[in-house]
């Protein structure tokens, strides 16, 4: 740490942003950096460092580190412990700020303030920044900033993230600032507090809460309006469960005419290349190996992007936390902290984020429960092969108004994933924790505000390119790969059979098949399962790929399988993914979340179990009833 002498602006400053969550932390750091941003894991744990540059009106250029949110530096979770470690110099990997943002919203002061009065302790230089105080003085909130610096002994600075105008007063003190020199920091006298100093620090907060901020007059505000309805215990629930549907809805009325469109794309695609390579085996390579393995995945782009579009803006929109809230009690039940809601939600887009938002989890056993069946949630990589078999197998026919079959059926696949990941929440408490008491469940409802559409459109292209990303490298790898395996050894001059029958592909599935066949999987879904283990839906584009190299041809993949397959084939490999831990990275993520193989080995074993035992179920009862 040092001076910074007036007249040197090469010099880089590192400012770290710090503050609870939900107070408009990270739409300061967007609003700061812009599109210079870096997105990593710190060094041994999988949590989420953004460090950015900004450069200040006058020229100063500074380094901004957005830290994970925290009511507190006790460290509870790993997100925390992180936080700690780097405004207290303990982390290798990143350098100690030179200065601390400390970031409140202007609608909630409290949990901000709270946490100023810790942070003045670890002998940085502090500005705090009481962030959305647009929405606060449109809600007739009146804020003395000047005041609450006095009280609080530090500089206030009022800020609007999403507004450029609202960025002026920040920028101007960031250089008024340095312009001054930093001063060189004082002794750490942080220590961790106890119950009886938080609740001090709180009543501090309250004091100058009370001398600084006045309220408007009016009875009840927006927020408690919503809320009365949102979190009603009987209404509460009932639109929680229909913002769940029309999401699932959604996802196939809404996506319907785009995936046409790139299914046409990929068609008119292989069309081309069919008038331009000659037939034969590098033809082949193209059409039946790449085409048709990537173009059977991307077709499902605009169902992925619906559902995180539901999330992204129900995120925004500050619903979740309430919805956590509605969860508590029934998760409670199942022996899950009304917290493990968020992270389990998060799942439904993947479980990999999904197992790291676990970390806002105090309790080491909660946090552990909810990381082992995050996985259960219907991922976004289980929509490929959700609605290939739901579309080839399911008519598409309205059963109520704005009531689709499809639909309904992908609703029931998603409180499928609910309810086992409850049920074997519930068998773990029994076993475990029978006699344990539950925690009670404490945290901040942030007031509603209008999601930003620069923040959902930046969201969804994230999620979009990692997809086409994904889809360019794993499943592109794979498609080839399997049309490898499909297509050598040729068959000899004299086959009577299929040539693919005589490939490496066959083989493996052949040698798979006998263990299988009890859940009515041919050697076909076999070889498609294989190459599934890097990403779940991969194997759409297996057996696409595989189907296509043995020349059976009706059309779209899903045509294919309504030929190839009886209803009780179809229903077992749906059953089989409810379950099934088919992808690597999430596994790879538990063993380090967890800190142990062990824990991904449970993850593991527990899920094939479930998935062929489901699926054994599943086959023989539709058999039994003709399908």
């Amino acid at each position: 740490m040092r001076d910074f002498p007036i007249g040197v602006p090469d010099q880089v400053i590192e400012v770290a942003l710090v503050g609870a969550p939900n107070c408009g932390k990270t739409s300061l750091f967007n609003a700061l950096t812009g599109a210079n941003q870096r997105v990593g894991n710190y060094a041994g744990v999988t949590v989420e460092r953004k460090t950015g540059t900004a450069t200040t009106p006058e020229g100063r250029k500074l380094t901004i580190i957005d830290l994970p949110g925290t009511y507190s530096l006790r460290a509870r979770s790993p997100d925390e412990v992180v936080t700690r470690d780097v405004i207290l110099g303990h982390r290798a990997d990143t350098p100690r700020p030179d200065l601390l943002l400390v970031v409140a919203d202007a609608t909630h002061l409290r949990p901000g303030l709270r946490l100023a009065q810790e942070l003045q302790r670890c002998g940085l230089p502090l500005i705090l920044v009481v962030n959305m105080i647009d929405i606060a003085r449109a809600r007739g909130i009146e804020i003395d900033l000047d005041r609450m610096s006095f009280e609080t002994g530090i500089p206030v600075i009022g800020s609007t993230a999403v507004r450029k105008a609202g960025m002026q007063a920040l920028w101007a003190h960031l250089d008024k600032t340095v312009d001054r020199g930093l001063a060189v920091p004082g002794p750490i006298l942080w220590t961790e507090p106890t119950a009886s100093d938080l609740r001090a620090a709180l009543r501090e907060a309250d004091r100058i809460i009370e001398h600084t901020v006045r309220m408007p007059h009016t009875q009840r505000s927006l927020t408690t309006l919503v809320d009365s309805a949102v979190l009603h215990p009987v209404m509460g629930p009932i639109i929680l469960l229909v913002l769940l549907f029309l999401m699932f809805q959604a996802v196939f009325a809404g996506a319907a005419p785009v995936m046409d469109m790139i299914s046409a794309a990929f068609d008119g695609l292989s069309s081309v290349v069919a008038s331009v390579v000659p037939e034969g085996l590098l033809q082949s390579l193209i059409i039946d190996g790449a085409i048709a393995g990537v173009g059977g995945v991307v077709i499902f782009l605009p169902q992925i992007l619906i559902l995180f579009l539901f999330i992204l803006v129900l995120e925004d929109l500050g619903y979740m936390a309430r919805a956590a809230f509605l969860m508590d009690r029934i998760m409670g039940h199942a022996g899950l902290h009304g917290r493990a809601f968020i992270p389990l939600l998060s799942s439904f887009a993947c479980a990999i984020p999904g197992i790291m938002a676990a970390r806002v989890i105090d309790d080491r056993k909660d946090r552990l429960t909810t990381i082992l069946i995050a996985p259960l949630m219907t991922c976004s990589a289980r929509i490929p092969v959700y609605t290939l078999l739901i579309g080839a197998f399911i008519p598409a026919k309205t059963i109520g108004p704005g009531l689709g079959l499809q639909g309904l059926v992908m609703f029931g696949l998603y409180a499928a994933g609910i309810v086992s990941a409850l049920a074997v929440a519930f068998a773990s408490r029994m076993l475990f924790r029978r006699n344990e008491l539950d925690a009670p469940m404490m945290m901040d409802l942030p007031d509603y505000k209008l999601p930003q559409l620069r923040g959902v459109l930046l969201g969804l292209w994230q999620r979009a390119y990692a997809f086409l990303r994904r889809a360019g490298t794993i499943i592109f790898t794979a498609s080839v790969v399997i049309w490898v395996l499909s297509t050598f050894p040729m068959a000899p001059s004299d086959a009577t059979e299929p040539a693919i029958n005589y490939s490496f592909a066959a083989m493996i599935g052949h040698l798979l098949e006998p263990l299988m066949a009890p859940i009515g999987f041919n050697w076909e879904i076999c070889v498609a399962l294989v190459p599934g283990m890097a990403a779940r839906e991969v194997a759409v584009a297996g057996l696409a790929t595989v189907y296509a190299v043995g020349g059976i041809d009706d059309g779209a993949i899903g045509s294919v399988l309504a030929s190839q397959w009886s209803l009780a084939t179809a229903l077992s490999m749906i059953a089989w993914y409810i379950f099934a831990p088919q992808c690597l990275s999430t596994l790879a993520v538990i063993r380090r979340e967890t800190g142990s193989a062990k824990y991904m080995w449970v993850a593991v074993g527990y899920m094939f179990a479930l998935a062929y035992l489901a699926s054994l179920m599943v086959y023989n009862v539709t058999v039994a009833l003709g399908g």
